[in-house]
């Protein structure tokens, strides 16, 4: 029987596949977290702007009845509230029912407050925590919270992300006869299969996504080797040509990884397919256990322990079920 034949009619008993499987499972056990952190990070910043602009709403205060506090009034307002601190600027906005901001600053500390500018009252952080946890959330999903070395990590994980990708949908393909059964979940057909139904599924119909999300990954990691690559097969001109082809492709490649660029349904598509690869973390997960840590573990209890040369009962045979 040719490869293939096998590969159409039975794949499981490919070679290769058995190789690919090995490649998929422990690539999978390897960046597991990391997929899980990058999907659920990865889906709340699809909303980025908007929760940005809901947690960034300053306080709105009522103009007078006394006189607007001059700068120098505002300074020495700051002053009195933070006496280890010394105000070097103030920004005034252009609404009258705006209040001030006021940077403070004590060596390398610098504290930002804003304040009503005709009662002197402290009104807090311009910064609301929601504001903060938003800006923390998108430096972990592009950095790792570690700079450029995490996004040389990024890179890492873009690979093997991508790698994962391409092994589970070779290794998804079930044959010939059982193909379409692999593209939805029955449950009460096949209760004790569920996970694995689910997640074969689940890969099938998110596979695009991931891939994309991987690739477009990888080039966020690493943006100015795509650029070097696109000047090299497009130089720049001074001639005021059109925007090049190589970085239309990089513009949408960037764009479509957080789904921005047709509106608020591509965004909820793209948030809710964003928790497919923590998804496929968590049924992976279960699979390896049902199939590997777990039977591992049991065969390790019921054997027969030695205690300093005697041999310990049989542990109970209930431990099995």
């Amino acid at each position: 029987m040719s490869f293939w034949v096998k590969w159409a009619n039975r794949p499981q008993s490919l070679w290769l596949r058995r190789a690919l499987f090995q490649v998929h499972l422990w690539t999978g056990i390897g960046i597991g977290l990391y997929v899980l952190l990058m999907s659920v990070s990865g889906s709340v910043l699809v909303y980025r702007r908007e929760l940005a602009r809901t947690f960034s709403r300053e306080p709105r205060i009522a103009a007078g009845p006394g006189t607007r506090m001059t700068v120098a009034e505002l300074k020495q307002t700051a002053k009195r509230a933070y006496p280890e601190y010394e105000p070097t600027r103030v920004y005034e906005r252009k609404n009258p029912d705006q209040p001030v901001e006021i940077m403070l600053d004590r060596g390398e500390k610098r504290l930002q407050r804003l304040f009503n500018p005709y009662t002197g009252a402290d009104l807090g952080d311009p910064l609301q925590p929601g504001f903060r946890f938003i800006l923390w959330l998108a430096d972990l999903h592009d950095n790792l919270l570690w700079e450029r070395t995490g996004r040389r990590l990024n890179l890492i994980g873009g690979i093997l992300g991508t790698l994962l990708c391409l092994t589970g949908a070779i290794i998804w393909w079930p044959g010939l006869k059982n193909w379409r059964n692999s593209l939805s979940v029955r449950w009460k057909e096949n209760r004790k299969g569920f996970n694995w139904a689910l997640h074969s599924a689940l890969g099938f119909w998110s596979a695009a996504f991931i891939f994309m999300w991987g690739i477009s990954g990888i080039y966020l990691s690493i943006p100015e080797s795509f650029n070097a690559v696109v000047d090299f097969f497009e130089p720049v001109q001074n001639s005021g040509k059109a925007t090049r082809l190589g970085d239309q492709i990089l513009y949408w490649l960037a764009q479509v990884h957080f789904g921005r660029f047709a509106g608020q349904p591509v965004k909820f598509i793209w948030f809710v397919l964003g928790f497919a690869p923590a998804a496929l973390f968590v049924t992976g997960t279960l699979m390896w256990w049902n199939r590997v840590l777990g039977p591992w573990m049991r065969r390790r209890l019921i054997v027969r322990p030695q205690i300093d040369g005697v041999e310990a009962p049989r542990p109970d045979h209930s431990i099995r079920a």
